[in-house]
């Protein structure tokens, strides 16, 4: 698919979503994109399904609500106009683009993530990390974790 094609496709599935969430709340599925920041350092941990929606639709997107109706999103984006990982905030939205071709390779195999260093101002750095969710070794009560991926020490902890 060309360029701008992706591109095209990506502003389309991100109109479709905010129609979806703002208009109808229903449609939507549930997503656990799950979010960590600590300094200069910013973590995205998707589930096999949200690999599959990024890799597919180009976007997929997490929210914390704030009394008085204030929200914070966070969006992770397949860009084809991006050519290294970046994380960029405006009005309460935290947006990290990842070039298409890093998400397929990423998403079509054991990858298990992609880590990048953003150049900010007065010479400092911002990591970013994107990573796919696996399963805890030991099952934590309450928690569903049939949508994330197998942890890749699983059969160690049998032994």
């Amino acid at each position: 698919m060309p360029a701008a094609a992706r591109f095209m496709h990506s502003v389309q599935a991100l109109i479709r979503d905010l129609m979806v969430d703002y208009k109808t709340r229903k449609g939507r599925r549930d997503l656990n994109l799950k979010l960590r920041i600590l300094d200069n350092s910013i973590r995205l941990r998707l589930t096999r399904p949200e690999v599959d929606k990024v890799r597919q639709d180009g976007l997929v997107r997490g929210r914390v609500r704030f009394a008085g109706s204030n929200t914070f999103e966070y969006i992770l984006e397949s860009s084809p106009a991006t050519v290294k990982p970046e994380a960029h905030i405006s009005s309460n939205v935290l947006t990290v683009r990842i070039p298409v071709a890093d998400i397929e390779r990423w998403a079509d195999s054991e990858q298990v993530s992609i880590s990048s260093e953003q150049m900010l101002d007065e010479g400092e750095q911002l990591r970013i990390l994107v990573e796919k969710d696996f399963a805890c070794l030991e099952p934590r009560p309450g928690e569903s974790e049939a949508d994330m991926f197998p942890h890749p020490d699983k059969d160690a902890c049998r032994a």
